[in-house]
């Protein structure tokens, strides 16, 4: 299989337009191909579309609805089927997560359409997947997308990194993370395959792309740190086999790019920026010179508007290049719309084909968007604007903090106080609340130092695994009205010394 023979401007056939479509291709150019491979079995390319038309003929004979959810207790492998099987019968597929508790899978279970279904096939704008994120009102929010939003994506994928991303991709995460059902799907869409684990182990992460037949990594940035300790740790050689890494799902940390080229030599190493919501919005090399808050320049099938908060028409004042507004996109990757009753309306903005997640920023001089943070986060203090994420990544930068979050509580004189909460760094020594101020102040403006500093040592984590600042600042609410009760919510103490 050549890169050549996939479609980079315009589909040659309709087959391409479906996120399943290429399967049957694959089946007939490349049998005896591995499609999916785990740490306990595999499937031929061949293999898997022979199971999943036994399965997709079961799902029409019994009607099912138009959406189903997953079955979450079964193994990875065995979800990508039956995720491929659901779509090819022309339903859409309810990726759920295997750490819900019973309460949320049972909310979540109503909201699923009970009416059979007399779907057979799948057209481009069908509805093929709703995924879940983690979700202001405690329960998670559902997100539904149609084909054309991913293979859109496959495709201005391979038109914009090269012929290097259609290869067999390792694919390390739970298939509840997009990222990762993104990373196997592509790897059948491309007919090179895809390789998942059960539970991500940092150690056969490294050994699979040490043996040279995985040439392609998509991973979020805790996964890659803790492949550079256990690589650190063993004295581990480089391993030139891998070609690819793209890295999304948080900010990656580009104090860390020295120690991950050392170890992939021979990788492209790439960054993307983008939401649930959005798929693809910009993409950059992490070796590129550029600014902390830099993102990437658009994926050429990608417009940004960035607009004033006061006036998201499109006709208006045109910003400044260092002036952040909030950040608008027109792609043919946009989501189609929320699923159940547990989301926030005012999580997206709309405008006729644009739509912004409410992240704020710019676009500078050579083209870059430059991330300022989610406006919701926002904190105004001393009359002036702190997006929380440009101080957290300045912090985690420090040797001896592994996690930050700040937050904004209120003050009389100052309208809202900074304050931060970190987790150190195993093993590290921390330094005083002083020495810390002092060393971010030789960083930042005075105004965005925090006054009060808080220790987390469990830190909280949604279920994509970033880390979960509502619970964090419900507890510093807590603290402040000095109740001594904690609930469910994380314990944060002072930190003086």
């Amino acid at each position: 299989m050549s890169a050549h023979d996939l479609p980079v401007t315009s589909p040659l056939q309709d087959f391409w337009q479906l996120v399943h479509g290429p399967l049957a291709h694959w089946a007939e150019q490349r049998p005896d191909a591995i499609a999916l491979q785990s740490e306990d079995a595999s499937w031929t390319f061949a293999q898997l579309h022979a199971e999943v038309q036994r399965r997709r003929a079961k799902l029409v004979a019994g009607r099912a609805p138009q959406m189903v959810l997953m079955d979450a207790r079964l193994s990875t492998l065995e979800r990508l089927v039956d995720f491929l099987a659901i779509i090819a019968s022309g339903r859409c597929a309810a990726v759920a997560d295997p750490d819900w508790q019973p309460a949320v899978r049972q909310r979540i279970e109503g909201w699923m359409p009970l009416q059979p279904s007399d779907s057979q096939t799948a057209q481009p704008l069908d509805a093929f997947y709703t995924g879940f994120t983690s979700g202001s009102t405690g329960l998670p929010k559902g997100f539904k997308r149609h084909h054309q939003s991913w293979t859109e994506s496959f495709r201005v994928g391979l038109q914009d990194f090269g012929p290097v991303v259609a290869q067999r991709t390792l694919a390390p995460g739970r298939i509840s993370h997009s990222l990762f059902l993104f990373g196997a799907m592509q790897g059948i869409w491309y007919g090179c395959g895809a390789v998942v684990q059960e539970k991500f182990s940092a150690q056969r992460c490294l050994a699979t792309l040490a043996q040279g037949e995985t040439p392609c990594l998509v991973a979020v940035p805790s996964q890659l740190l803790l492949m550079l300790q256990w690589a650190q740790h063993r004295k581990l050689a480089p391993i030139p086999q891998v070609q690819l890494i793209t890295i999304s799902g948080a900010r990656w940390m580009r104090d860390h790019t020295p120690a991950l080229r050392a170890l992939f030599p021979n990788a492209r190493l790439i960054e993307f920026y983008g939401a649930s919501e959005a798929s693809f919005v910009a993409w950059m090399d992490a070796d590129e010179t550029s600014s902390p808050q830099a993102v990437g320049r658009p994926f050429s099938n990608v417009e940004i508007d960035i607009r004033r908060t006061a006036d998201h028409s499109i006709a208006q004042p045109t910003l400044s290049a260092a002036e952040d507004g909030l950040i608008y996109i027109r792609s043919p990757m946009l989501f189609m719309d929320y699923v159940g009753d547990a989301h926030d309306p005012t999580a997206v903005l709309r405008d006729g084909d644009w739509l912004s997640v409410r992240d704020m920023g710019h676009i500078d001089l050579r083209g870059m968007l430059c991330l300022a943070g989610r406006q919701s986060r926002m904190i105004v203090t001393q009359g002036k604007n702190l997006f929380p994420e440009e101080v957290e990544n300045l912090l985690v930068s420090h040797p001896a903090i592994a996690q930050v979050s700040l937050h904004g509580l209120a003050d009389a004189l100052r309208g809202m106080q900074v304050h931060a909460v970190l987790q150190w760094q195993a093993g590290s020594t921390p330094p005083t609340a002083l020495q810390l101020a002092q060393w971010l102040r030789e960083r930042t403006e005075a105004f965005k130092v925090p006054r009060q500093w808080w220790v987390c040592e469990e830190w909280p984590q949604t279920a994509s695994g970033k880390t979960d600042h509502g619970r964090i600042g419900q507890a510093l609410q807590q603290m402040q009205r000095a109740d001594p009760s904690p609930g469910d919510l994380p314990e944060i103490q002072p930190w003086q010394s």
